[in-house]
């Protein structure tokens, strides 16, 4: 019996027996065309196959998860798109559900539970909108530009344990990116600028990995400068696409300065325009054009990076110049290795992931001081262990240690290993080796979120609660558009500090923003039962059984890390305290 873990997508039509009792024959060449013109297309572009149809329903495979979310969005954008024009009673609306698990192959078919929780997704998904489960979610989460609501944990038919379910909508898809923060933060006092997604002016869809690589490395170069404050590639990236008004992107990002600029690539020469803006005046800084073989390409990055920091009269130590001052890859092979591997690594599925290991050990092979290359190869290694995609995870995850001291010791980026060794003492279950590493991985990339996160999430295992909240509140200051995680730890941070007015508000911006956030609502009840709103811990009580009615604190408290039990203890009182079934 062959298996494999795949992406699955089941649609169907909304009031399909309605729409064929009014018109048959109409709906029925519709729904054909709309398959043949639209929806066939659309999944044959990223890479998927139709498994069957099913009357008004489809099942389809797609190998990568984020090629699967595309195609869900853009089917659905494009569905709307053409039903604008129609009358209501002559729109065909698709609910989409979309799953990664393990499926039975059968001849051309597909089964199993993968299936299944497919089809109950799509179940739960409102008109026009569509509903991933978890797992799919952490896999896109930060590789796509497209936003999604938790909806919690969904109790769905015929699945033995709740899923986790993700919520998208059709103005999810063009809603400008916006934050919403209770006051405008005073700039920092040392220059902040962000990075925005230099434009892919080749023409081809090929070289966006390039050009997005490219961003991606003078954000991580800058990151290392301690005299600036880089905003996070997760967040700056929600830009992609869209017309830019750097004075709003500026303070919604909360920076003075923002880089923006274009690539284009043909053959072994490359384009490269840029420009740094004062986002409060709209005043130029600085502008270049650079025209360059591709084998300069390393040389060109520093040399940017180089006339943004100047212009902004940061003075660099000198061990931050050796850091700052690199060609990391050293050979433009190796390079474009790297690229594809770092692409096929963000593509989130088991096949996608083999691949990028060994795109990136060919990359290593080539450059062994690639500390980029590093970075990438330990975190495929770590995906393999967390989502099952090694028949050992254990020693996944001891492959990914191996590579983490590997580049801490040969790398020409120490503080990317040390990030990468902090994650693999996390997931390993030794807390102070994962606070002591990524405390050194923070040190050496004082802009890196990433890192912080890490450091926030470390802190929180093994009690230190002070440096938690200050970590936390770093990767709040470097990911602003992207808070939920980070508002989160804080709030449990603040609730072991007895800082329940201040947990209570942070875990209050989370259910704004994301209003079927488990932890965020259960936070949220202990710290008002802490206070003695005893009514505002029953309106977070009746909402969280409402959207898990098996909820109890023994099973919440088995999911919980603690080095300590006695701070396990201290967070399951204030739970029973506040009237949580135990």
């Amino acid at each position: 019996m062959e298996r494999r873990l795949a992406a699955i997508m089941a649609a169907d039509v909304v009031g399909y027996s309605r729409l064929i009792r009014v018109d048959e024959e109409g709906t029925l060449a519709a729904l054909k065309a709309l398959r043949t013109d639209l929806i066939d297309l659309k999944i044959a572009e990223h890479h998927g196959r139709i498994v069957k149809l099913m009357g008004d329903g489809m099942l389809a495979e797609i190998p990568s998860v984020v090629d699967a979310v595309r195609a869900a969005v853009t089917t659905q954008s494009a569905i709307a798109e053409h039903n604008a024009d129609l009358p209501e009673d002559k729109r065909l609306e698709f609910r989409v559900g979309i799953n990664l698990g393990d499926v039975v192959i059968d001849g051309d078919d597909i089964q199993g539970d993968g299936v299944n929780v497919a089809a109950r997704l799509e179940g739960i998904a409102e008109p026009g909108g569509i509903c991933v489960s978890g797992m799919v979610y952490e896999g896109v989460r930060d590789r796509i530009d497209f936003l999604f609501e938790d909806l919690g944990e969904q109790e769905v038919k015929n699945i033995a344990r709740p899923v986790r379910v993700w919520q998208w909508l059709p103005a999810g898809s063009t809603a400008a990116v916006t934050i919403t923060t209770d006051a405008q933060l005073p700039l920092p006092d040392k220059p902040s600028i962000a990075v925005l997604p230099f434009e892919n002016m080749s023409g081809d869809p090929e070289q966006e990995y390039f050009v997005d690589g490219l961003t991606e490395d003078i954000i991580t170069i800058l990151s290392k400068v301690s005299g600036l404050l880089v905003i996070s590639r997760n967040s700056t990236f929600l830009y992609k696409g869209q017309a830019i008004d750097v004075g709003k992107v500026a303070n919604e990002l909360n920076v003075r300065y923002v880089v923006e600029g274009s690539v284009r690539k043909s053959g072994d020469r490359v384009r490269i325009t840029a420009q740094l803006i004062d986002g409060t005046s709209d005043h130029h800084v600085w502008a270049e054009r650079y025209d360059r073989r591709l084998d300069d390409v390393f040389e060109l990055q520093d040399e940017m990076t180089r006339e943004i920091v100047t212009s902004l009269e940061v003075k660099l130590s000198q061990g931050e110049q050796v850091r700052v001052w690199r060609r990391q890859a050293g050979d433009f092979s190796a390079y474009e290795h790297f690229a594809r591997g770092r692409e096929r690594y963000m593509d989130f599925s088991r096949e996608s992931n083999a691949q990028a290991i060994v795109e990136l050990r060919t990359a290593l092979d080539i450059s062994p001081k690639f500390g980029a290359a590093y970075a990438f190869l330990g975190w495929a290694e770590t995906s393999n262990a967390r989502f099952g995609w090694s028949d050992n995870p254990d020693e996944a995850l001891e492959r990914a240690r191996e590579i983490a001291e590997q580049a801490i010791a040969n790398g020409d980026d120490p503080g990317i290993g040390y990030a990468l060794l902090g994650s693999v003492n996390f997931y390993q279950g030794k807390f102070e080796d994962a606070v002591a590493a990524a405390k050194r991985a923070v040190n050496i990339s004082p802009s890196n979120a990433d890192c912080y996160q890490i450091f926030a999430m470390a802190n929180i295992a093994v009690g230190n609660w002070n440096e938690a909240v200050h970590a936390a509140e770093s990767v709040l200051r470097l990911n602003p558009l992207i808070p939920e995680n980070s508002l989160v730890e804080l709030a449990r941070a603040q609730f072991h500090l007895e800082r329940f007015k201040e947990c209570y508000e942070s875990a209050v911006k989370v259910i704004e923003r994301k209003p079927a956030w488990l932890t965020a609502r259960v936070l949220a009840a202990a710290a008002a039962a802490s206070l003695g709103r005893t009514d505002d811990a029953k309106v977070q009580i009746s909402e969280i059984l409402r959207k898990n009615p098996k909820f109890s604190v023994s099973k919440w408290a088995r999911y919980q890390t603690y080095e300590n039990d006695s701070d396990l203890q201290v967070y399951v009182s204030g739970l029973l305290n506040a009237g949580l079934p135990q």
